[in-house]
């Protein structure tokens, strides 16, 4: 009869299986990197716009063009990175992705005219599409099958830490200016400084990438099976019986292929109507308008008065209660479920934009300066605040996870690619606009993100089903 374990070898085990875990959570903590580089840029314009603006004296039309054009070359890099992924490997694309980004930063950090700025955002847009979906896939392909929710969720953390940095950087990089973006640094003036200081995050991500081990799957589907047997063996430690998960990955290879857009096609409009769910639910995270408080806010807080320095403070308050509403949704979205946390964002939504711009609408314009009396100055600082809480503990999080749950297992990773590719293009329309927008009718444009906060709340109560604690195979 053998004996028990002895409480040095338990100890020991542990302590080999905490090692183990720490470091897959680093390989999935760096892999998210990505997601990192994803929110950096898309908010780090915000504070760069009004520079852009005095430098090369375009208006409002010229200025959303710049900004959102990134947004462009994101869906083609999500659109392409999959392909690419499969060529090269999950690793040298990130990569090839954290070179293109540091090019471009330093691109963006010295254009000689505005449209040479947005070839380089478009650029910088590719990289950050092709990070956004290779992370997520990358994280999913090396995490043990225990971990793999939470340490899936590193890619939204990263995404709004990645806001928030860019927000602190603006502020110091501004405060060292006196305040003024325009002003000059040295050679350059502030706002080429915060395009530029994009570049050190992209090297930290190479960096990290040159580290990490390759995707399983993917050197199955290349047939390097002994490298398979050393990262299985680095993951999931020597007690795994690998030939049997060797097995099982190569199974599940064969039996997936490669889908297209041929298994999309329904009878609604040429799709599926679950394929068409997904493309709404994507497009309603982007028309309630939660973008242009991340790209525009520096601009829009100064159209209401405050003054460059304060403005880029508050942003990168707005940037810290996106964080603590990312937290809350990650806490609670396994416990009352999407469809509760998705409807309970939507009204919180639908109060805090209605609130904002009723109180946008007491501005006043004396001496060519633009001021909210009180208490609507207060009001609408608390009400923007608000409505980036509650899109944080809910659409901000939610829908992604949906997305990776709803479809049918057949389908899902071309619908999938279909609907985060709507997401990229409602971001664009939003943020392409709102300049312009804003220029002629600010409280008219945030009730209109009103109203589709308040459609998403009827959408998600009549077309979206809870996925909480079913199986996947159940979905669709």
């Amino acid at each position: 009869m053998g004996m028990p374990p002895s409480g040095g070898t338990l100890m020991i085990f542990n302590r080999a299986g905490q090692e183990r875990l720490g470091h897959v959570v680093f390989i999935a903590a760096a892999a998210a990197v990505g997601g990192f580089l994803f929110g950096y840029d898309s908010a780090v314009v915000n504070g760069a716009v009004v520079g852009i603006q005095n430098h090369f004296r375009v208006g409002p039309v010229e200025t959303g063009v710049v900004v959102a054009i990134a947004l462009l070359g994101s869906a083609a890099g999500a659109w392409t990175g999959g392909r690419l992924a499969d060529q090269l490997g999950r690793t040298r694309s990130m990569q090839v992705a954290a070179l293109l980004f540091m090019i471009s930063s330093i691109g963006q950090m010295l254009p000689f005219t505005v449209w040479d700025l947005g070839f380089w955002r478009v650029i910088a847009g590719f990289a950050i599409g092709m990070a956004s979906m290779l992370a997520p896939a990358y994280i999913a392909e090396v995490a043990p099958p225990a971990y793999r929710g939470r340490l899936g969720s590193f890619q939204q953390l990263a995404i709004v830490l990645g806001i928030a940095v860019s927000q602190l950087v603006n502020y110091v990089i501004a405060s060292i200016a006196g305040g003024n973006v325009s002003n000059h640094l040295g050679p350059l003036q502030a706002w080429q400084w915060m395009l530029g200081a994009c570049a050190i995050p992209a090297l930290l991500y190479l960096l990290l990438a040159l580290k990490l081990p390759e995707s399983p799957r993917y050197l199955i589907m290349s047939g390097r099976t002994r490298q398979v047997r050393e990262v299985l063996t680095e993951i999931e430690g020597e007690d795994v019986d690998l030939d049997e998960r060797i097995a099982e990955i190569q199974h599940v290879v064969r039996a997936e292929g490669v889908p297209g857009m041929k298994d999309l096609r329904g009878p609604a409009l040429g799709l599926l109507p679950i394929v068409w769910i997904g493309i709404t639910l994507s497009a309603f995270q982007q028309f309630v308008g939660i973008n242009v408080i991340f790209y525009y806010s520096t601009v829009l807080w100064q159209s209401v008065g405050i003054n460059q320095s304060e403005s880029l403070l508050i942003s990168f308050s707005s940037s810290i209660i996106n964080i603590i509403g990312t937290l809350i949704a990650m806490a609670l979205v396994d416990k009352i479920g999407r469809k509760p946390l998705l409807m309970i964002g939507s009204v919180g939504m639908t109060i805090a934009l209605a609130t904002t711009a009723w109180a946008f609408s007491a501005a006043r314009v004396t001496g060519g300066r633009v001021t909210l009396p009180d208490p609507q100055g207060l009001i609408a600082l608390v009400s923007a605040n608000t409505f980036v809480l509650f899109f944080a503990l809910s659409w901000g999080v939610v829908v992604w996870v949906l997305l990776g749950e709803m479809f049918p297992n057949r389908i899902r990773a071309a619908a999938l690619g279909v609907a985060a590719a709507a997401q990229w293009l409602a971001n664009w329309l939003i943020s392409v606009s709102f300049p312009a927008l804003a220029e002629w009718n600010l409280p008219l444009t945030y009730a209109g993100y009103t109203v589709m906060a308040l459609l998403s709340f009827i959408f998600v109560a009549r077309w979206i089903r809870e996925t909480k604690g079913r199986k996947l195979e159940e979905m669709g």
